[in-house]
């Protein structure tokens, strides 16, 4: 005589119960000189993507053409400063989604290796950092100071429980985790700065999770970057002796799995030096020695994207070098997402060591040439200070910094270049001085990278005085629609010196993917349907053109455009967008001279 039916039930249910899911894991074998995911021995193949240099719509199509070329796992950094704008006020929505970013990789099959900072380098602004914390004008960055520690501890304490549910340990995809990084290249060495950091990711991650750091091949620069209970990785390019890098990894961690966490496939962009190219061969060529040893490795960059708005950071080398808009890099995926001889290259290295996703690499998205467009001249900059200062001046007897006050053409001065100008004038004469942030310095000692005057101005040696200071909020106008919603308005004061220019344009029937050409332009910045593309500089160069996201454009209405000329606009001011970038690809140098 059989069970009851409800006697089945109830034991099929008992049954259930009983089966639980297995325990997800990743941890390091120290026997073994490997990982263990859920207990078995485990190697990535990793390429970096960073979400706030690619537009929202392309996350899942640069994600899948990475996992189409056979990589498993995908590296992001976090920007705080993209984050935290101004103090306590967080972003994280439409392009800021992070936890959208996160979700999308593992649900395209990818593992993350997340580098949350709260320093990023990435030749980000600042490095990542909020400039904001140079407010007070004290501050010892990337230390133990307890104004940098507390301002640390409110993001991480904003950041991190949104990390922690996607940890691999939590049913999501993030393997593991960097804390700071490259800190053995920055001057303080400051062991208890890392500890506190270490104390803040633990306690608000967790004890499971692998905790790593990334410096430089060079032992010197392990010994500051590095500290007990976090993972010592290195970073090396295609021109580096495998064997003698990952030696210096050795000399930190005895055992455990090799690492390159930033293998470059390319470099970047500074204005006024060359393009940066690296082959192919030789990228792959590195790729599979250091699979041959089984070695883990992240390709910096697989994709790079673009310095949007004003995001682009500098270095300095003896000198001040911006990073262009482009960051191209050079990468395996163009700036505009497209697959490169050097993504097959890499594809080919890694078939070799692992099987490969089935199905085509997806094929380029259609770029699209619109042509010229005719622009006009809205105003000089000088006659609308009422719509981009509307707070109005700041009276000041001497000059301020961004930093101080929270944010007829003579020449231009700049930075480790022409510092003194001849101007003639007349007592009772105004002079204006329009102060332009070129980016701050994202990688060295000097991150106290204030902006603007940082003296006084003299005129025949006497210091100049009584200044009215206007912050600009030019972004927040133009995204409201100035200055095509505004009665038409021109001046009469040339072609010379700052000022807006305006004209419309339309797609034909689809909005492709575009790159915009500044025919006899001199430098500004570019928005297009109130989006800001960053800035041009075509007589500096390399770049010559903008990326031109075909996700910002519009269908069946005109697409507004609205540029900042500072310095001279032509005689008949015009655009041309193309269907490819124009890099300047003819010259090439030592790309992997590392700052």
């Amino acid at each position: 005589m059989g069970l009851p039916a409800l006697g089945l039930l109830l034991a099929a249910a008992l049954l259930r119960t009983e089966a639980a899911p297995p325990v997800r894991s990743f941890q390091i074998d120290f026997e073994r000189d490997c990982f263990l995911k859920d207990g078995a021995p485990f190697r990535y193949v990793s390429g970096s993507v960073h979400y706030a240099r690619v537009p929202r719509p392309a996350w899942r199509d640069r994600l899948l053409r990475l996992y189409m070329a056979g990589l498993n796992a995908v590296q992001v950094y976090v920007p705080w400063n993209y984050h935290e704008p101004r103090p306590g006020a967080y972003e994280f929505s439409g392009d800021r989604d992070v936890e959208a970013f996160l979700d999308l990789a593992a649900e395209l099959g990818l593992l993350v290796i997340l580098r949350p900072g709260p320093y990023i380098c990435a030749e980000w602004e600042m490095g990542g950092l909020p400039a904001w914390l140079l407010w007070k004008g004290d501050t010892v960055l990337r230390s133990s100071d307890p104004a940098y520690l507390a301002a640390v501890d409110a993001w991480l304490h904003v950041l991190l429980p949104k990390i922690k549910p996607r940890l691999y340990q939590h049913g999501g995809s993030i393997i593991s985790v960097q804390v700071e990084n490259e800190y053995g290249s920055y001057y303080a060495c400051d062991p208890s700065y890392l500890q506190h950091l270490l104390g803040t990711f633990r306690a608000l991650l967790g004890p499971e999770v692998l905790l790593f750091t990334t410096d430089g091949a060079q032992v010197e620069e392990l010994r500051c970057g590095t500290l007990q209970g976090l993972y010592a990785t290195i970073d090396f390019g295609p021109d580096s002796n495998v064997t003698e890098a990952f030696g210096t990894q050795r000399y930190i961690e005895p055992r455990g799995p090799l690492v390159n966490s930033e293998y470059y496939t390319g470099w970047l962009d500074y204005w006024g030096g060359p393009h940066a190219s690296i082959s192919a061969a030789l990228v792959a060529r590195g790729l599979a020695n250091m699979l041959q040893l089984g070695a883990n490795v992240n390709m910096y960059m697989f994709h790079g994207g673009t310095n949007f708005a004003y995001w682009s950071g500098a270095d300095f080398k003896g000198k001040y070098e911006p990073v262009t808009t482009s960051y191209d890099y050079d990468a395996p995926l163009s700036e505009a997402g497209d697959p490169t001889e050097k993504l097959f290259a890499i594809r080919t290295v890694i078939s070799k060591f692992q099987p490969l996703p089935v199905g085509p690499m997806p094929p380029p998205t259609p770029k699209y040439a619109y042509g010229w467009v005719a622009l006009h001249k809205y105003a000089d900059l000088l006659d609308v200070l009422d719509v981009l200062s509307p707070s109005g001046p700041i009276q000041s007897q001497f000059p301020l910094t961004f930093e101080a006050i929270k944010q007829e053409y003579q020449g231009t001065l700049e930075r480790d270049g022409q510092t003194e100008l001849r101007v003639k004038g007349k007592a009772g004469d105004t002079l204006d001085v329009l102060l332009e942030n070129m980016g701050r310095i994202s990688f060295g000692a000097n991150f106290s990278d204030y902006k603007g005057l940082l003296g006084n101005l003299s005129l025949d040696s006497q210091p100049l005085s009584n200044w009215l200071i206007y912050p600009l909020t030019i972004d927040a106008a133009i995204h409201q629609g100035w200055p095509h919603t505004a009665r038409p308005k021109s001046s009469g004061r040339g072609r010379a010196g700052p000022a807006f220019y305006a004209g419309t344009f339309e797609t034909p029937g689809i909005a492709w993917d575009t790159f915009v050409k500044f025919p006899g332009w001199s430098k500004g910045q570019l928005w297009i349907n109130g989006f800001n593309l960053g800035r041009y500089w075509p007589q500096q160069g390399p770049q010559q053109t903008l990326f031109v996201p075909g996700s910002i454009l519009r269908v069946g209405c005109p697409n507004n455009i609205t540029v900042l000329e500072l310095e001279g606009a032509p005689p008949n001011p015009s655009l041309l967008f193309l269907d490819q970038p124009l890099f300047n690809r003819t010259v090439n140098h030592n790309l992997l001279d590392k700052e």
